[in-house]
């Protein structure tokens, strides 16, 4: 299409209302323009066609043959664009919103709150996927990812939505009378890990202790970790969240815990408009926050 061989669709749309509505006032009205404007705008469009499209009869407003003709087919074409964005947003609205983010960051934090959402919210459907890689959200369109990190990736908003609220939990018969006062105390014990989870090494890595120097056994989920420290394997890496309930029955001790600095979980979202049904998600996982 030769945009340069068709007028401004402003001047299009205030024709259109004007052939319509039989009145510059009215359109001005429905366009939220001045009676000037649209004055203005259908006399651009008869230069632009060497020839008249209306003219003033009385009161009223009258076409000519030929704006008459340009009427029809606008007010056809104008019909066919509000169709075809009705059926999106109708489909944008009764699509499941697509959540990217860790299985362990799934299982301890949205989890246990997503019901709240729901009851608030009973009409918007939410699909999580979790993951240990990164989501590219215009290519697999992800309507929002959870990532930890430090805040930085290019070409998306970022906001910070909790800081990560790790401890460092072992059972009594393993960890015994031992006193820790950093991680490096435990330098010499047996770490339990989730395999390719990296926001607990981040976090290690930003207390000056490298993980990957250490004595380490890897499980394929973070549940598995937590078990094995119950059960006296090692010390794990866990969120309070999910080590909260063991603490307090005494199953597990903290041995250690320390603020993440710039480390945390971000929502990540693409920079376009956003869904009515994202905002609200988003706008709840704010209020998750300030309860936090």
């Amino acid at each position: 299409m030769d945009w340069r061989n068709i007028p401004s669709l402003s001047g299009l749309r205030a024709f259109e209302a004007t052939a319509r509505l039989n009145s510059f006032s009215a359109a001005g009205r429905e366009l939220n323009v001045t009676h000037a404007a649209i004055a203005q705008h259908v006399r651009g469009l008869e230069n632009f066609f060497s020839q008249s499209l209306l003219y003033r009869q009385g009161r009223k407003m009258e076409l000519t043959p030929s704006g008459q003709r340009l009427a029809d087919q606008l007010s056809e074409g104008f019909l066919t664009i509000q169709g075809g964005v009705n059926e999106l947003q109708a489909e944008s609205n009764d699509r499941p919103l697509k959540i990217a983010l860790t299985p362990s960051f799934a299982e301890s934090w949205l989890m246990p709150r997503l019901g709240e959402f729901w009851a608030k919210h009973p009409g918007i459907e939410v699909m999580l996927q979790p993951g240990v890689g990164l989501t590219d959200l215009r290519r697999d369109g992800v309507d929002l990812a959870i990532r930890y990190g430090k805040g930085v990736w290019a070409g998306y908003q970022i906001e910070l939505l909790t800081s990560a609220q790790f401890v460092v939990v072992a059972s009594k018969e393993y960890i015994k009378d031992r006193k820790v006062y950093k991680l490096s105390d435990l330098a010499d014990a047996k770490w339990l890990l989730e395999t390719e989870r990296q926001d607990q090494r981040l976090w290690a890595e930003e207390l000056g202790f490298d993980l990957s120097t250490a004595n380490t056994t890897e499980f394929p989920t973070s549940t598995l970790a937590h078990v094995a420290a119950m059960s006296g394997y090692g010390v794990a890496i866990a969120t309070l969240a999910v080590a909260e309930k063991d603490l307090k029955s005494g199953a597990l001790v903290n041995l250690f815990t320390a603020e993440s600095g710039t480390l945390g979980y971000y929502l990540v979202t693409r920079k376009e408009v956003q869904s009515k049904n994202l905002n609200a998600f988003i706008s709840w996982l704010r209020t998750c926050k300030d309860k936090s």
